[in-house]
């Protein structure tokens, strides 16, 4: 399965050049990125933090799965905040913490970041941000759309963007 996730990832990142060449501006090639903030740097805040990651990663692939612009993640996303939220929320309470998760897309500025060969250079993008508690604890961050991160889910059983990257591929050769 490792395997299959590996080829996923390559899959993803050559679909991301071929449909966002590297010269091109922003503008012509929009990122949607996802935060996620712990509310400390304690171990345990950390911790749950990637139980909150896996947790909702895990319900946004089928939300995600025929998403196929910009725009439509920004509103899908949106129109899905309670949902996310409850997943987060129902996470952090079962693991003994109550200090609750916000969700909002906001615009914000990121430091240059590679996510396994890609690189996004630094600058401002619109990102699904989830503040943990205060949200002051390092975070977890990578790419919502196109869905980048959602190739990695450690949930085999919800592997949703199998079949939407073969479409793609057929499609474009």
């Amino acid at each position: 399965m490792k395997y299959l996730l590996s080829i996923l990832s390559v899959v993803g990142i050559v679909l991301i050049f071929v449909f966002c060449p590297l010269n091109t501006s922003q503008s012509n090639c929009e990122y949607l990125r996802i935060h996620i903030r712990a509310n400390s740097n304690s171990t345990a805040d950390q911790e749950v933090k990637y139980k909150v990651k896996d947790g909702v990663v895990d319900a946004l692939i089928p939300l995600l799965a025929e998403i196929e612009t910009f725009e439509e993640a920004k509103v899908v996303l949106s129109q899905n905040f309670h949902l996310i939220e409850n997943v987060a929320n129902e996470i952090l309470m079962d693991n003994g913490f109550y200090y609750g998760c916000k969700a909002q897309i906001n615009n914000e500025f990121f430091p240059t970041r590679t996510y396994e060969g890609l690189t996004l250079q630094e600058g401002f993008y619109d990102a699904l941000i989830l503040n943990l508690g205060s949200g002051e604890g390092d975070n977890w961050w990578c790419l919502v759309y196109p869905a980048f991160c959602f190739t990695q889910s450690e949930n085999f059983d919800n592997i949703v963007y199998i079949s939407k990257i073969w479409e793609i591929i057929k499609n474009v050769f």
